[in-house]
C-alpha cells in the first residue's frame, strides 16, 4: 500500500467516525508529523488516480441541457451545504452554551482569587 493510499483510507475513515474532511487532515498530519497540505496532496492525487475524484466535465462546447444540468447541480450542492451550515451553527450554539456555564460556574472562585491578590498589593 502507498503512503497516498494509506493517507486517502485513514481520511475517509476518520470522516466516517465524524470528523470533516479538514479536521482529519489536521489530526494525520500531526500524527505524521507532515504539513497539512503534504496530506492534502497525497489525498487528491491518490483520489484522482483512482477515478474517485470529481473531475472537471470534458466538453468541446456547452449546449443549453449542459447548462441546466449544471445550475441544476449547483442549487442542489447549495441545499446540502445550506444543511451543512445548519449542523455548524448548531454545533458553535452548544458549544458557547457549555462555554457560557463553565464560565458561571468558575465565575464566583476566580473572582476571589483576584480579591485575594488585590487585597496583598495593599
Amino acid at each position: 500500500m502507498t503512503k497516498a493510499q494509506e493517507v486517502y483510507e485513514k481520511v475517509n475513515a476518520l470522516m466516517e467516525g465524524g470528523l470533516s474532511r479538514t479536521e482529519a487532515f489536521k489530526k494525520l498530519a500531526g500524527e505524521y508529523g507532515q504539513s497539512v497540505n503534504s496530506l492534502r496532496g497525497s489525498f487528491y492525487s491518490y483520489s484522482r488516480a483512482t477515478g474517485n475524484g470529481k473531475g472537471r466535465p470534458r466538453r468541446r462546447e456547452t449546449t443549453p441541457e449542459d447548462a441546466l444540468a449544471d445550475a441544476r447541480a449547483a442549487l442542489e450542492r447549495s441545499i446540502v451545504n445550506i444543511d451543512r451550515e445548519v449542523e455548524v451553527a448548531e454545533e458553535r450554539a452548544t458549544e458557547a452554551v457549555a462555554e457560557a456555564k463553565a464560565m458561571k460556574a468558575s465565575a464566583a472562585e476566580r473572582k476571589a482569587a483576584i480579591a485575594e491578590r488585590l487585597e496583598a498589593l495593599k
